[in-house]
């Protein structure tokens, strides 16, 4: 709060727009700011460039690195949102691939996979006979050794269903 404070006397639009920016990021941690990409430099680049750094000589006026980071990143905010370069808000992340663990990915691909041949059974135990489900239940029901023309089918595709959820519960 006491950074913003030192810009109440800059007049002008940057000035205010470094105001907001600074007011909106100041609570923010470091790790859920925004990540800025680089700008191409050009004509308007350039010249918001120059209005925010008339304003960083108030950096002397900051009370510490907190207030610090909070200027120097509200000045870069505001050469972005001055250019109209796209940025996310303050305090949003947003969840790349590569935060998700390979051992996680391939625990949910196993699941998704034993729920894909759940599926199957019990569509064919409804009455679905199309040649894709028959084909996979075959070959689901092969390693139980059994086949799909025997009279107990239901009751073997029942079981084959109750052992793939149980599958599923141990993942």
């Amino acid at each position: 709060m006491s950074c913003v404070r030192n810009y109440r006397s800059v007049g002008g639009e940057t000035g205010r727009n470094l105001q907001e920016t600074i007011s909106e990021i100041e609570s923010t941690p470091l790790e859920q700011m925004p990540r800025l990409s680089r700008l191409l430099i050009n004509a308007a680049t350039r010249s918001a460039i120059e209005a925010a750094n008339r304003l960083l000589p108030y950096l002397d006026g900051s009370l510490g690195m907190d207030d610090t980071c909070s200027i120097l990143f509200g000045a870069a905010l505001v050469v972005y949102r001055l250019v109209g370069a796209k940025t996310q808000k303050p305090g949003c992340t947003t969840n790349k691939s590569s935060d998700v663990p390979a051992w996680e990915k391939r625990i949910e691909y196993r699941i998704i996979l034993a729920r894909v041949l759940i599926g199957r059974p019990v569509s064919f135990r409804s009455g679905n006979t199309s040649p894709r489900i028959v084909r996979s239940d075959r070959i689901t029901l092969n390693g139980l050794g059994v086949r799909i023309d025997q009279p107990n089918i239901n009751k073997k595709l029942t079981e084959c269903i109750d052992g793939l959820k149980q599958r599923i519960g141990r993942a």
